[in-house]
């Protein structure tokens, strides 16, 4: 049974008693470690539990290309089962950013074979504007539940299939960092500077309108389609490390496009290697 990619806070707030769902709080902060589990201890949905994704959704540095590495499939599931996620389990996931952190758990549970998983558009800002209940401190641990992973290698590509794809006619390289991370004017965390040569700049936080919520699939579709997607026969997003990339995965999905997959390490991992080159400005390069 699939469930919708979006869900809304008054969806979420008639369906918090079910025990077939599972509400995860994904607040987080590049350059701030552990603020994002201080604000859910002040106050979050009520039953949410907290996942970090450092430490939860990430193999450690090291383990794998970038600093996000994905994790190894035994640890995920030890998550997921922590938090009460199994096969029938229904995830919402929400974080106070668009959904561009949350959008991490969604991708991963797709690519351990769990599809059932939803973002709370307009995350912890619209649940609050909708003065909805919240909860403070920790929620009670839930049960747990057995969660099997089946890794799909196919929704990931490495370096050297980028660096392939970059110069495929028919593939299309999405970088989806801020612009000036793109065009190398500012690069506040990796190494280098600048971008995949052949890369086009679509920031993910294009994705959502003033309003905090995801844009249309008609409004993604255009955007989107301005950059060649409808033409592509495969489509890379990649960002700093591979986390907000998925929110440009979700959004090119919900435009209707099937063929797009995750560059796992980003730049972070195509930076370290002084061999593959950079370009910088507002051009592919």
């Amino acid at each position: 049974m699939t469930v919708e990619p979006l869900v809304t806070p008054d969806w979420l707030a008639a369906r918090l008693d079910d025990p077939a769902l599972r509400v995860v709080d994904l607040r987080w902060y590049l350059t701030e470690p552990g603020r994002g589990r201080v604000e859910y201890r002040e106050a979050h949905i009520p039953g949410a539990i907290y996942l970090d994704i450092d430490t939860d959704l990430s193999a450690p540095k090291g383990q794998g290309p970038g600093r996000h590495p994905l994790p190894a499939p035994e640890a995920f599931a030890a998550t997921a089962s922590r938090a009460g996620i199994g096969a029938a389990t229904h995830v919402v996931a929400y974080d106070n950013a668009g959904g561009a952190y949350a959008a991490r758990l969604w991708w991963l549970l797709r690519y351990f074979g769990h599809d059932r998983v939803s973002l709370l558009d307009g995350g912890w800002p619209a649940w609050q504007a909708a003065g909805l209940p919240v909860e403070v401190g920790d929620a009670p641990a839930p049960p747990p539940a057995l969660f099997v992973p089946h890794p799909n290698r196919a929704m990931v590509v490495d370096a050297a299939m980028v660096d392939a794809l970059r110069r495929d006619p028919h593939a299309l390289v999405i970088d989806v960092r801020a612009t000036e991370r793109y065009e190398g004017i500012l690069e506040p965390i990796d190494p280098r500077a600048g971008h995949i040569p052949g890369a086009v700049s679509a920031p993910y936080a294009g994705n959502v309108g003033p309003d905090g919520r995801m844009r249309s699939a008609e409004a993604l579709r255009e955007r989107y389609g301005a950059l060649g997607a409808g033409t592509a026969k495969t489509i890379v997003c990649y960002c700093g490390s591979g986390v907000t990339a998925a929110h440009s995965v979700l959004a090119l999905q919900r435009a209707g496009w099937q063929n797009v997959v995750l560059y796992e390490g980003s730049w972070s991992d195509w930076c370290s290697d002084p061999a593959r080159p950079a370009a910088t400005g507002p051009e592919p390069g």
